[in-house]
């Protein structure tokens, strides 16, 4: 199963690849996926290692890897990996974890190493070909808090604690990281105005996520039943799921968001596997008492045990005029994704509940994932309260929501007793007009 500790996270356990030892990203016990292409080369897969990129596609092409492994590694998207059960997902992780570890036979060094490139001089491309995109809205802090802006006297609407709420996005408009983001225009209509109008938004905001990709899939007209739902689980990445307020507002009623969020979603490159969080999962998040207990099909005594995963997500911004002032970003935000309300597992299972066909690359989004407490909010709806306190900056700037030239910046790292820290890298975003 996919919770299993072997291994392949053992912290005493080190690389070859002097790089991957240390404060970074990409350590050994990590081993993420992703995309990347050079000058002279199409798209290729790749496993982050250190401040290096081992072509995993190279590494097909070598005998390496058995079989169906080496298959589903020669695309230009991970795909083919996600469709694969997770039995096979752990043996991939194993065998890299062969080629890569410090004692690897001299023979897998010397295949390997000329497989290596600097992360440097790759173009990361989005992890996966995403053929349908949903954003949940599991953090219960999020949902409250942007409730009483709206809603002070019943900020959770009656379904919340039953139901994992979520809505069915446009995944055309998924973008990689460093993607320039271009300021939407629409429709809104200001609290003082009688009419509306279209123009550029004017409270654009980030909002900070964690994508959930799912690994094989269920026909149409079948369901994953929670005991199985991890098996479905190929691994997480960062999301920033931007928003235009002011559109948003306005067009949401009766039927949700449209176009205030459509415009564009950017993802992390690298996806950390369900395989290499395994040491990092625990009891999920603790319900006040007299909260409902989720329906028979959304609780399992296992789920409540290791659905949690602590993973510490971050906001940062830097704008334009602290960059040329050489200002280095400011950390807005930092939150638990283990304070979520309703775990992976659930969502992945209350989607499928009624039939609806996942497959392979298909992308969940958490929603903003918010704490308790203010140091702990994932947007600037949030954070400002609807604009009416501002964020100070070491610019001597203001920020209610973003401007043009302003860059938002996701970081993740999961941290547990005894075992090595292994972080996501970046989600970059700049507005432009």
């Amino acid at each position: 199963m996919s919770y299993t500790v072997d291994h392949t996270h053992d912290p005493d356990r080190r690389s070859w690849i002097e790089s991957a030892h240390g404060a970074g990203d990409f350590p050994l016990q990590n081993l993420p996926l992703g995309v990347f292409s050079t000058s002279n080369q199409e798209k290729r897969l790749g496993v982050a290692i250190g401040d290096e990129i081992l072509d995993l596609t190279a590494v097909a092409a070598t005998g390496l890897l058995k079989a169906e492994l080496a298959m589903a590694c020669r695309g230009t998207d991970l795909n083919g990996l996600m469709a694969l059960p997770a039995k096979s997902r752990r043996a991939l992780r194993h065998r890299l974890f062969e080629l890569l570890v410090d004692d690897a036979d001299e023979s897998f060094r010397g295949a390997v190493g000329p497989l290596l490139l600097p992360s440097r001089d790759a173009e990361l491309h989005l992890p996966a070909e995403v053929g349908d995109y949903t954003d949940f809205y599991a953090s219960v802090f999020h949902a409250t808090n942007v409730g009483k802006l709206f809603r002070p006297d019943n900020p959770l609407l009656p379904n919340y604690k039953h139901i994992p709420i979520g809505y069915h996005g446009r995944s055309s408009s998924l973008v990689a990281s460093g993607q320039a983001i271009h300021r939407p225009h629409g429709q809104s209509k200001a609290p003082d105005a009688t009419e509306p109008s279209f123009g550029p938004s004017r409270l654009l905001d980030y909002e900070l996520e964690v994508g959930i990709f799912v690994g094989p899939g269920n026909d149409l007209g079948t369901i994953i039943d929670l005991a199985d739902a991890h098996q479905h689980f190929f691994g997480l990445c960062l999301l920033n799921d931007w928003s235009a307020r002011d559109i948003q507002g306005w067009e949401y009623q009766p039927l949700g968001p449209f176009l205030g969020k459509s415009f564009a979603s950017s993802l992390s490159p690298w996806v950390v596997t369900a395989e290499a969080l395994a040491p990092y999962r625990g009891p999920v998040f603790e319900r006040p008492g007299g909260d409902p207990r989720p329906l028979p099909y959304l609780f399992s005594d296992r789920e409540q045990a290791h659905g949690g995963i602590d993973l510490t997500v971050e906001a940062w911004l830097q704008t334009a005029q602290m960059a040329a002032e050489g200002h280095e970003p400011v950390r807005l935000s930092a939150a638990s994704f283990r304070d979520l309300y309703w775990t992976t597992g659930q969502m992945i299972t209350h989607h499928a509940s009624n039939g609806c066909n996942l497959r392979p690359g298909d992308l969940l989004g958490s929603g903003t994932v918010s704490g308790a407490s203010a140091e702990s909010r994932g947007c600037l709806l949030e954070i400002t309260q609807r604009g009416k306190h501002p964020v100070e900056l070491p610019s001597g700037e203001e920020r209610r929501f973003l401007q043009d030239g302003d860059e938002v910046i996701l970081r993740g790292f999961c941290e547990a007793p005894d075992r090595v820290r292994i972080g996501f890298g970046e989600c970059r975003g700049k507005i432009v007009g």
